[in-house]
């Protein structure tokens, strides 16, 4: 039989590729959470308007636009992040062990449900007002892009606040972040792309209230972060 040649048999080479697998697979689990949850609020606000007869929120040019902020998030921000501070501190995992588990699906989906909810409430509510449907349009879609973000931030760490997080260096993210802001200042503000997009001009109280809403639908995942580590 052919001898068994370790290259290199150094302890600290070992625990290096020990803590590698671990961040890698954390990450993966942090990307598939993000995917999900984001989904749920974009199959809902495509769905949800169809079955109570309000005009359309989502179309191909807005689909499009979130997947400039989802595509990058989950194949360059997640693969990213730093490894977790205590990811040298844990068992080893069960080679059984699925990559979602029962509670990592629950709560992905909790994060997507939330975001729903704070749509419908302010698509709805537009609507009720007697607003235009492009006022409507606008103020659900920043809303959302605000919350897309927002899950970006809080899905980085499922232990750590967004506040913990922020210290931990990932260029990536500000990238993602940034362009994300950018863009959707463009197309809220510029006259072609606003037509484009059949948005009408937002005011800045309108602006505060998407991003207030679109905060507040994530919040209570931080919530359970912190509540979670206490009982730790």
């Amino acid at each position: 039989a052919a001898a068994l040649v370790l290259l290199d048999d150094d302890f600290s080479s070992i625990e290096q590729a020990v803590r590698v697998g671990r961040r890698v697979f954390d990450n993966l689990k942090k990307a598939m959470a993000y995917l999900l949850a984001i989904h749920v609020p974009i199959a809902g606000m495509t769905l949800i308007p169809v079955l109570l007869k309000w005009p359309l929120v989502l179309l191909p040019v807005h689909i499009a636009f979130l997947h400039l902020i989802i595509d990058p998030a989950c194949s360059v921000v997640f693969e990213a992040e730093p490894a977790e501070a205590d990811v040298m501190r844990r068992p080893p995992r069960d080679p059984r062990e699925r990559l979602f588990s029962r509670s990592t699906l629950a709560l992905s989906f909790l994060q997507g449900l939330g975001v729903l909810v704070i749509l419908i409430g302010i698509y709805g509510l537009a609507l009720r007002r007697g607003q235009s449907e492009m006022e409507a349009r606008a103020l659900a879609f920043t809303t959302l892009i605000i919350a897309n973000l927002c899950l970006i931030l809080t899905n980085r760490s499922w232990s750590r606040t967004v506040v913990a997080t922020a210290r931990s260096r990932n260029p990536a993210l500000w990238w993602v972040v940034g362009g994300a802001l950018v863009f959707l200042g463009l197309v809220l503000y510029v006259p072609f792309l606003r037509e484009l997009f059949l948005f009408a001009r937002l005011h800045w109280d309108d602006l505060a209230l998407c991003l207030g809403a679109g905060s507040v639908s994530v919040l209570w995942f931080e919530v359970f972060k912190i509540i979670g580590r206490r009982r730790k």
